[in-house]
């Protein structure tokens, strides 16, 4: 069963007193305790970022590790991508990590890892990913649209309610055509899919919101998805 678990926000990095999240990911797992992998490319293999995301998960029942390309852990790293229950990938720069990951094959490891059954998660860059394509501020302060791997039709757009910028001109680019309709997630949301279709849309705040936002006629329509919080209202 191939699953992917798209954060628009939230998770240890955005909400470290609230595992609401990242629970619900490593709940995913057929594993009793998962071995979960963080790849924190788009941050530069951030020491920072590594630390936060250790300090939550070694509280939890699992396995956890990081692959740093900067500072690799084996030269097999087919082997060490298709040993792990769950991939979990950081945000920040959309185009470097997509770049790098490119550069060491490591889309094409993720690829075969996901078609296996491994839980492919991640956050911002790490949820624009895996679609055909998203909007980014990878290559400066105003957003841009970029392609992405495509293992999800459609495109991405997180932080929908965290950054003022992101709704007008997510639906400026799909109505121009620049990027194709997709999914806008504000912070605090995560939609899983199962086999490339959308399966659940949780949420670890109880206001946060999820819309599918598509282009009909040379018109933008959007349309806010069922969200389920993980928490007690």
């Amino acid at each position: 069963m191939r699953q992917i678990i798209a954060l628009g926000g939230g998770g240890f990095s955005m909400e470290p007193e609230n595992p609401l999240l990242d629970r619900y990911i490593l709940q995913q797992s057929n594993q009793s305790a998962p071995r979960i992998c963080f790849l924190p490319t788009a941050s530069g293999d951030s020491d920072n970022y590594i630390q936060r995301f250790y300090r939550f998960f070694d509280k939890q029942l699992c396995h956890p590790s990081h692959l740093s390309l900067f500072k690799p852990p084996t030269r097999d790293l087919e082997s060490f991508i298709l040993e792990k229950d769950i991939i979990y990938v950081g945000g920040g720069n959309t185009k470097n990590l997509l770049a790098l990951w490119k550069d060491w094959g490591l889309d094409l490891l993720l690829r075969k890892a996901w078609e296996q059954g491994t839980i492919l998660a991640g956050i911002s860059a790490g949820s624009i990913c895996w679609f055909e394509d998203g909007l980014t501020d990878s290559f400066s302060t105003s957003l841009a649209p970029i392609q992405c791997l495509g293992f999800l039709k459609g495109s991405c757009c997180p932080h929908y309610d965290g950054e003022i910028e992101r709704k007008p001109v997510y639906k400026k680019m799909i109505e121009s055509g620049k990027i194709n309709s997709g999914v806008a997630l504000d912070d605090g949301v995560a939609i899983h899919y199962i086999e490339q279709k959308m399966n659940k849309i949780v949420s670890s705040r109880p206001e946060a919101k999820a819309y599918e936002v598509k282009r009909i006629d040379n018109e933008v329509i959007q349309n806010e998805l069922e969200v389920n919080y993980l928490g007690t209202k």
